[in-house]
Formats: C-alpha cells, structure tokens, sequence
C-alpha cells in the first residue's frame, strides 16, 4: 500500500474477475478507422499483462473521445487491435455494461482480457451528467455501470491517472462496493509526482501553454501562491490571455478568438495573477503568424491588424530556452503554439529541444505535450513522461483528486 492506496501487490488475484479501469484516449483517424498515437494503450499495457500473467479475468473499461463533445466519441475497437499487437490476447465486444457484455463477462476464464466498448456510450458517463447531477461517489456506485458489473467482480483496479480528476462511475462508483488499488501505470505516476511536489529542486519552472485554459488558471493560484513555482513561462492560448489582459498587441485577430471562445472571464484573473505574481511570471516578446504559407514575426506593438497569432516568437523561444537550462525542475503542460504545422512549430521546438538538453528533472504531461515530444524525438531525453494532462494539473493545485480519494475508500474495504 502506497500513500494510503492498494498496489497490485496487495490483491489476489488469480482466478478472480478484475475490473480495470483505464486511460487509452488517443486522437483517432475516422476515414481509416485507426488511432493516430499509441502512447496510452502502450503505457498501460504493462498492468493488464500483469493482471492476466497472475491468473485474473480481467474486464476492461475505457473512453474514448472528448466528453465535451458527445460526435468525438469513437468505438474501442482500434484499441483492442493495439493491444494484440503488444502481445496481449484481447476479446473485444460493442458493449458496456448490457446482457452481452455481462455474459460474455461470465464466460471469461483465468488470464483472459475483455475489452468492453467505449464506456463514455453510457450516458452517466459524460461530461454533463457530471457536472449537472454531481453525485456524490455512494450515489455513483448505484448508477447503471456500476449496478449491473460490480456484482460480476471480486476487484476493481484504477490504472487511469490520466483521468484522476473526473469524477465519474466508472472512475470513483465501483471503490465504493469493490476492493480496490492502483494499478502500476497509476502507482508509477501518482507516486513519482506526489514524491516530486513534496520537495522540488530549485530552481523549479513552470513551461505552461496550450488551449486547457481553465486547468491552466486553476493551477496557477496555486502554485505561484504557495511558493512551488519560482518562475512560469507562458505560450499558446494561455500566454495570449496574459498579453491581453495587460493590454498588449497579440493581433486582432487573437483577441476576437478569445471572446469567441468565452474565455474573456480569463483576461480579468491573469491581470489579477499579474498583479501579484508578475515577478515570476514571463510572457512572450514577440508573436508569430501565418502570411501566404510562411511565417512571420514581430515584437509585440508591431503585429499587423486582424492577423492571429499561432506560435510564440524566436526571440521568445530563446529566453526560455535559457531559463530552462539554468533550471532544476521544470514542469510541462501544453505547447508554445500550433506545432503541427510546419510555419507555426518553431517556438514549441526551441523549447522542447531546451528540455532534452536541459539538467534539470522535467516532467512532461498532457496529450498535445507528449506529442510534441514524439514528434521532435526527444521523450528518451525527458525525465518522467505523465499520461494525464488535466489530471497533472489538478493535482499540482493541492486537491485531493476525485479517484484518488475514491481509491483510498476502496483500498479500506476488506478482500
């Protein structure tokens, strides 16, 4: 047991069904019907070979698409077929949690893995049946999901770090009825940021960018109030917000996608994050945008009217390339500006390549950031590479997430 949470280790295992709740959204290619990035499904592969290695039949519950927009969701069978090819010998079925699913549960034999579809298909799993309804985790145990598996199962297994600030049933319902733990995916993550926070190198740097505006400002309270960040470095949507709110030019054509977007509540709370913490926060010098297919830069004030600006400037790019180096810790969430389009990639390529270089412990997380990494050929070269974007952030504020509390009420129920 690991800050007060089960560990694979302390389940048994062998011949009892296992629900393993985990995190493998990946951006997926509809035309062709695959996935576009495999890095979830590979990283979670190790705790469901564990779990049938040991003699488990393991049921597997995932989402896939944006839970904001219900036309991003997407089956799991692309996923099932990535996981064959990892050497897992997956069955699949279009169904969650209805009489096919539940036979097809019943049937499993020790060491067998069943992959059931999308579990965002259920309506109790989305985002506004969450944020609407609310419901308290004893509430959630008695939804549709949790009712008609739990019964089925000896154990629930949570390897969804990435997914830890969702308070949803298939995330925080079956800790309330099941004995439950972490599987490794989770115990590594949780663990190695719960053991960093605690005591960070310093100088420690925040590399804070891309369009998750509300876990961007979320964390930030926090972690510039209690003194965690020494210094914050803006890009993307989160940099722009900033320049904004300070009055400075990023083009037109930026401020009127940050109304149109409703993020102009944000411009008032990064002038008041200013106000305070200006000092350790740094923003961009310069801008890019996109003219006839090539880039194009200017320093602030000298920014054409109506453009929009997609990526932070060179000049930009190089200073934070030298507060990274100086660096001890350096934390990462979101890219410097739209890095995949080759005119518009510069700023997130200086900065990552400033990471591989760098001496300093980085942690990288988020999608769009460990994409960026892939894409640049630079994860061998980064310190520890965290699955979960939003969940990351979340936990950086302090709070206790919603799995994680839900974990440690199931690791107290007795086997």
């Amino acid at each position: 047991m690991r800050f007060g949470i089960r560990t694979l280790d302390d389940l048994a295992l062998r011949g009892r069904t296992v629900i393993c709740r985990v995190d493998m959204n990946q951006p997926v290619d509809r035309e062709k019907g695959t996935l576009k990035s495999t890095n979830r499904i590979r990283a979670c592969a190790p705790t469901l070979r564990e779990l049938s290695e040991k003699g488990a039949r393991v049921v597997i519950l995932a989402h896939q698409g944006s839970d904001i927009e219900y036309k991003n969701y997407y089956t799991t069978k692309p996923h099932a077929d990535v996981l064959r090819s990892l050497g897992l010998d997956v069955k699949w079925i279009d169904d969650v949690c209805g009489p096919a699913a539940r036979e097809a549960i019943k049937a499993l034999k020790d060491g067998e893995l069943l992959l059931l579809d999308n579990v965002r298909f259920v309506a109790e799993e989305q985002t506004l049946f969450e944020t609407k309804l609310k419901l308290t985790h004893e509430q959630q145990a008695h939804t549709q999901v949790v009712e008609k598996l739990a019964p089925l199962a000896d154990a629930y297994v949570c390897d969804a770090f990435a997914a830890a600030h969702r308070d949803q049933p298939s995330l925080c319902g079956f800790e309330q009825v099941l004995p439950s733990a972490m599987g490794r995916l989770f115990e590594k993550e949780f663990c190695t940021v719960s053991e960093l926070m605690e005591s960070p190198a310093r100088p420690c740097v925040f590399v804070l960018g891309g369009a998750k505006i509300s876990d961007a400002f979320l964390m930030l309270q926090t972690v510039l109030g209690k003194g965690v960040a020494d210094c914050v470095l803006t890009g993307g949507l989160v940099g722009n917000i900033f320049l904004a709110a300070l009055g400075k030019d990023i083009g037109q054509g930026s401020v009127d996608f940050i109304y149109k977007s409703n993020y102009g509540e944000y411009i008032d709370r990064a002038r008041e994050l200013y106000e305070q913490y200006g000092e350790k926060i740094m923003l961009p010098s310069d801008l890019a945008w996109v003219e006839n297919g090539e880039r194009c830069e200017a320093v602030l004030g000298g920014i054409p009217a109506g453009i929009a600006s997609v990526d932070i400037g060179s000049a930009t790019a190089a200073a934070y390339r030298d507060v990274i180096m100086s660096a001890k810790t350096v934390f990462v969430n979101g890219p410097m500006g739209v890095f995949e389009q080759g005119p518009s990639e510069l700023g997130t390529k200086m900065v990552w390549q400033a990471l591989a270089d760098t001496g300093a412990h980085t942690v990288l997380g988020g999608g769009d950031s460990i994409t960026a990494a892939e894409k640049y050929q630079v994860t061998d070269k980064m310190g520890y590479i965290c699955t979960g974007g939003g969940a990351l952030i979340r936990f950086l504020t302090g709070e206790e997430l919603p799995v994680v509390k839900a974990l440690r009420h199931g690791s107290a129920i007795p086997e």
